[in-house]
C-alpha cells in the first residue's frame, strides 16, 4: 500500500525536483503547505503564477526582470565601460549586495559542462558577443564564473573568443577557492576577488 495518497506523492516529487531539496526536505514542505489555509495556500500559488508570468529576461543583460531594460542596465549612474559575467542572477543579487560593483552584467544561465551534455549554445554567450559588438564603450570584461571545471572552462573559452576584440578581459582573483560557488561567498571574499582580479 502506498505511503501518500497520489496527489500527495506528486506533490512532494515535484518538490524534491528542486535544487537542494531532498527526499525529507520535500515530504516537511509539502505538509506544511497542505497544513496552510486557504488564503495562505491561495497567495503562494498566486506569487508563483505571477511570477511566471511577469518575469522575463533583459534584452541587454539577461537577467530576471518584470521590466526591459532591467533596473540596472536603465540605471544612467552606473559604469557602461565595465560588464561582469556571471553564471546565473543570483549571482548578480551577490555582487549587489556587496555594494562594490557598479558597472554593468551579463548572465549566462549556464556554463559549459560536457558532462551534463550542456554545451556553450546553452548559454548566452551569443547575446553576449552581439552586445560586445554594438557598445564600442565596453572596454573590460570581467568573467565571474565560479571557481571549478566548468565554470574555468567557460572562462578559458570567453577569454580566448573575446582577445581579438582588444577588449580587456580579466578574471576575479583567486580570492575564491576552487570548487566554491560565487552565491555562498562572503561579502569580503569577493570584494578582495573582484579587485584582485587577473589578466586573462
Amino acid at each position: 500500500m502506498a505511503r501518500y495518497s497520489p496527489s500527495i506523492q506528486n506533490l512532494i516529487a515535484q518538490l524534491s525536483n528542486l535544487p537542494g531539496i531532498g527526499g525529507k526536505s520535500a515530504q516537511r514542505i509539502a505538509f506544511h503547505i497542505l497544513a496552510m489555509d486557504d488564503q495562505t495556500a491561495g497567495d503562494l500559488t498566486d506569487s508563483i503564477a505571477t511570477a511566471r508570468r511577469n518575469t522575463k529576461r533583459c534584452s541587454c543583460c539577461q537577467n530576471f526582470t518584470d521590466s526591459d531594460p532591467c533596473p540596472v542596465c536603465s540605471d544612467p549612474m552606473r559604469d557602461r565601460t565595465t560588464v561582469l559575467v556571471v553564471e546565473t542572477p543570483r549571482d548578480v543579487s551577490t555582487f549587489e549586495r556587496m555594494h562594490e560593483y557598479s558597472g554593468l552584467y551579463h548572465v549566462l544561465h549556464g556554463v559549459f559542462d560536457p558532462m551534463k551534455s550542456k554545451s556553450i549554445q546553452d548559454t548566452t554567450i551569443s547575446q553576449l558577443l552581439r552586445r560586445l559588438s554594438e557598445h564600442s564603450e565596453i572596454t573590460e570584461v570581467i568573467i565571474a564564473t565560479n571557481q571549478n571545471a566548468e565554470g574555468n572552462a567557460t572562462a578559458l573559452y570567453l577569454a580566448r573568443i573575446l582577445a581579438p576584440s582588444g577588449i580587456n578581459v580579466t578574471r576575479l582573483a583567486s580570492g575564491l577557492p576552487m570548487g566554491s560557488d560565487i552565491e555562498f561567498a562572503d561579502d569580503l571574499t569577493l570584494a578582495s576577488a573582484l579587485k584582485g582580479r587577473v589578466q586573462l
